[in-house]
């Protein structure tokens, strides 16, 4: 039997990829993380599939369920929200695995942050403008940061920046960076990226606080800020430029 580790991607069902879909449909057991991944995702399991929800069980009874499906020859589907690359809390059970010897494959999901930048209608790379996109977060009850990783150290670069599991901490955020990227610099909030109840808050370091303040949300938001959010006047990628000669394009 096998582990099938898989991304459910940020909340639509029909954003999970095929190969997940796939797995959903034949695995007999799916482990779910019920606070997180919607309901509406479990609609790809088969209707004899047993299914447990895993927001209310520790990484030791986690373990148990896949010592039960191992010993019955039954493949699991594992799903998580997201991406498993990122906050996924994927590497422990991995390991675990490992220890008992039991096979497991990663199935990749539509990131979060993917989402919340269609839901933008952006494209977070500007030619010339910005380049670089930084996924982080902030220290929280379930992880710290390493002391380097800071909003700090990645503002002085100013790349964008997608703050993840932060919106608690709207007003640090606002207070570590307004000094590097300024106070009129774009900031978007987008809540529950693709779901039904999704939201946008945008504003600058300004004024986010009182446009969230006036509109709140909880929990699951990302808090992108750059310049690249609101740039319009910006010269054009050379990928499609007609004297830019590319590998599979043999301009005469």
């Amino acid at each position: 039997m096998t582990i099938h580790f898989i991304g459910a991607g940020p909340g639509a069902a029909d954003l999970i990829t095929v190969r997940g879909m796939n797995l959903l449909r034949t695995c007999p057991v799916c482990l779910y993380a019920g606070s997180i991944v919607p309901p509406d995702m479990l609609a790809w399991c088969g209707p004899d599939t047993r299914l447990v929800d895993t927001a209310p069980l520790s990484l030791d009874e986690i373990e148990a369920e896949y010592i039960r499906a191992h010993a019955a020859g039954q493949d699991v589907a594992r799903l998580h929200s997201g991406d498993l690359s990122v906050w996924s809390a994927v590497a422990e059970q991995m390991r675990r695995l490992d220890r008992l010897g039991i096979a497991y494959t990663l199935t990749p999901g539509v990131p979060a942050f993917a989402a919340a930048a269609a839901a933008l209608g952006r494209e977070l790379t500007i030619p010339a403008a910005a380049q670089s996109l930084v996924l982080t977060r902030v220290s929280g009850r379930a992880s710290p940061m390493p002391s380097g990783e800071t909003l700090a150290a990645f503002g002085a670069t100013g790349a964008t920046l997608a703050i993840h599991l932060a919106i608690h901490a709207l007003d640090r955020v606002v207070a570590e960076l307004t000094p590097l990227y300024g106070a009129d610099c774009p900031v978007a909030v987008v809540f529950h990226a693709s779901w039904p109840d999704e939201k946008i808050i945008s504003g600058t370091l300004a004024d986010i606080e009182a446009r969230f303040a006036a509109d709140p949300v909880e929990r699951t938001a990302i808090i992108f800020v750059g310049r690249g959010l609101d740039e319009a006047d910006f010269r054009e990628s050379s990928l499609y430029d007609p004297d830019y000669q590319r590998r599979f394009k043999d301009r005469k």
